[in-house]
């Protein structure tokens, strides 16, 4: 019986990677991770990552990404929205469920942040270990969250006193306002759009832990051209961006 350990490795900091993480990494035999194909900057960092922590680095097997629909007929509901995540996971699982068969011992998944936040990692396993092809105990290891980083990098608490704090993502900001939602934290942004919420103070953070790091806070209004223009060249130098921000009602 093989185990596949799921590993959060924190939001981009090498030093942010937990003693517990450390010890899942050296106990496993090699580490699959999603090839996006070309220069991926993200399996370059996760290979720099595991050569930081340790002294022997098992085989990383890089499994091309499947091909995910973003078309417009295919995201226009969230139900089309969904159907095409659920495909898409479906095609993960084949392939990580190949590349488990292929190779002998124990595996690990090396996942940004934490597990539990906006990935897949998780479900994908679930679904390997449904298929009955490949048989496994499993665990996960939690990470450093940019949500937490966030929070850290600009000094806040990202709640007020007893009040709740609603985590959503960027297609889905627009629902959370108009279901008056007043503190919110906005992940995985394809684009920033804050139209009408001028007034609203905002804190935002992109690809934090890394040289790339950039901070912004102010009025929406006063300072939302200044992050989209640093959130263009954080793009350009590092070839790929992930923020996240708090938005809250004045």
């Amino acid at each position: 019986m093989r185990l596949i350990r799921v590993i959060g490795i924190g939001a981009g900091h090498p030093d942010q990677v937990t003693v517990e993480a450390i010890a899942a990494m050296r106990s496993v035999d090699f580490f699959i991770t999603a090839d996006k194909g070309g220069h991926d900057p993200l399996l370059a960092a996760r290979e720099a990552l595991l050569t930081r922590h340790l002294d022997v680095v098992p085989p990383v097997v890089a499994v091309r990404d499947p091909e995910r629909d973003r078309t417009t007929s295919s995201t226009t509901t969230a139900t089309d929205y969904d159907r095409a995540v659920i495909d898409w996971h479906d095609a993960r699982a084949e392939v990580f469920e190949r590349a488990i068969l292929d190779h002998e011992g124990d595996v690990g998944f090396l996942v940004w942040g934490d597990p539990a936040f906006y990935d897949s990692t998780i479900r994908i396993v679930e679904k390997v270990l449904a298929r009955g092809k490949v048989e496994a105990v499993w665990d996960v290891i939690p990470g450093i969250s940019s949500l937490q980083m966030l929070a850290a990098r600009h000094r806040i608490v990202l709640h007020g006193i007893g009040q709740p704090i609603l985590v959503t993502t960027g297609r889905r900001l627009r629902e959370a306002v108009e279901a008056g939602a007043d503190n919110i934290l906005v992940m995985l942004n394809a684009r920033l759009e804050l139209t009408g919420l001028e007034e609203w103070q905002i804190w935002w953070g992109t690809n934090l832990g890394t040289k790339d790091e950039r901070l912004v806070n102010g009025a929406v209004g006063d300072v939302l051209d200044q992050i989209l223009t640093q959130r263009a060249e954080v793009k350009s130098v590092a070839g790929w961006v992930m923020d996240v921000y708090l938005l809250r009602k004045p």
